[in-house]
């Protein structure tokens, strides 16, 4: 708060007239600052009565006896002092205040779990730089994206294990997903039954109201002992939704270079069933994406389809600093009444 960070019972210090204190408040009847303008014609009426004043006193009194003096301006300092409490009355008025906002925003939250194939097609450079990598960036982004989701990772290709626990330790999480390379599983193929019975067994049991799995792959399942669709029925008897995403081209496709640094070209064929059948089962929806544009957009809907309700509460704690310059205000008419008593005055006026 800068120096408004002087106590508030410290009302006699000069700091609550700098600047800085003055910008830092929130003025609650910042109108009343419009008396100000009067000013100009207080101190017009003033010099006005101060000079009739004198010119009695000229009748009084020979030219020779009124010779100027700066010890005269005492005169003026009753008035300059009421003036001072005309201002401070206009500060206290406009009323001071101080509020610290505390906003606490809650979430009943969503489980995710995302499955990502990584078996040795995903190497193939369709999408750029290939298609593992265009899909680890969307999922860091998806990450970031949450607010108190607990999120997970599943990896799979010719075997399934759980990468990440549902956590919602982002920036731990988006170190797995960095960390996720093709060598993390040896065998080969792509089990996609196996990969969706590691992600239930880690979401069973999870008691959120909404638990969803997104499970992205470029190949129909040709690995472990689980059947995909019996895997998809049994997470929809946990209540799990299921998103599937087929992600690569069909037809000729880059794959890596020869030994002269030319491309190779693969023929590429994809069989939808499988992955659309798992999101009927699981009540979600299949998606097929064929570029980094589109599986950035895929993510994007998902994101939007699975939002809760973010609540909040807010808390204003408001202080007044309005005493502070009353507090003054009286002061300094103390002190102008002093200045006007009889034996102060004549001194002041002599």
């Amino acid at each position: 708060m800068g120096k408004l960070a002087t106590s508030t019972s410290d009302w006699w210090s000069i700091n609550w007239f700098s600047w800085e204190t003055f910008q830092n408040f929130h003025w609650q009847f910042g109108d009343v600052f419009y008396a100000f303008l009067a000013l100009p014609l207080i101190l017009v009426v003033w010099l006005i009565i101060d000079r009739r004043k004198r010119q009695s006193l000229s009748i009084a009194l020979t030219e020779k006896d009124i010779k100027w003096s700066p010890i005269s301006l005492l005169r003026l300092i009753p008035s300059v002092i009421m003036l001072l409490v005309f201002c401070l009355l206009i500060i206290a008025l406009a009323r001071p205040q101080k509020t610290n906002e505390k906003v606490e925003q809650w979430t009943e939250g969503i489980d995710i779990m995302m499955l990502i194939d990584i078996s040795e097609s995903m190497q193939i450079e369709d999408f750029k730089p290939n298609r593992l990598e265009a899909a680890k960036d969307v999922a860091r982004k998806f990450v970031m994206g949450r607010f108190q989701d607990r999120i997970g990772l599943v990896v799979f290709s010719g075997e399934a294990y759980s990468r990440s626990p549902l956590t919602t330790d982002y920036e731990l999480l988006n170190t797995y997903i960095d960390d996720i390379d093709f060598d993390l599983i040896q065998k080969g193929g792509t089990a996609i039954g196996s990969a969706l019975a590691v992600g239930t067994n880690r979401m069973r049991e999870s008691e959120t109201a909404s638990k969803v799995m997104i499970l992205l792959s470029d190949g129909d399942n040709t690995a472990g002992n689980i059947d995909p669709i019996i895997a998809a029925e049994l997470a929809d008897a946990y209540d799990i939704k299921i998103y599937t995403i087929a992600i690569g081209k069909e037809g000729r496709v880059p794959f890596g270079k020869d030994f002269f640094g030319r491309t190779n070209y693969v023929e590429n064929t994809l069989n939808e069933s499988t992955l659309r059948k798992i999101a009927e089962i699981g009540h979600g929806q299949f998606f097929r994406v064929s570029d980094n544009e589109a599986l950035v957009n895929v993510f994007k809907l998902i994101d939007k389809y699975e939002k809760a309700e973010i609540k909040e509460n807010r808390f204003k704690d408001t202080t007044d600093f309005y005493p502070i310059y009353l507090k003054w205000a009286i002061a300094l008419f103390l002190l102008w009444m002093l200045l006007k008593s009889t034996f102060i005055s004549n001194i002041l006026q002599d």
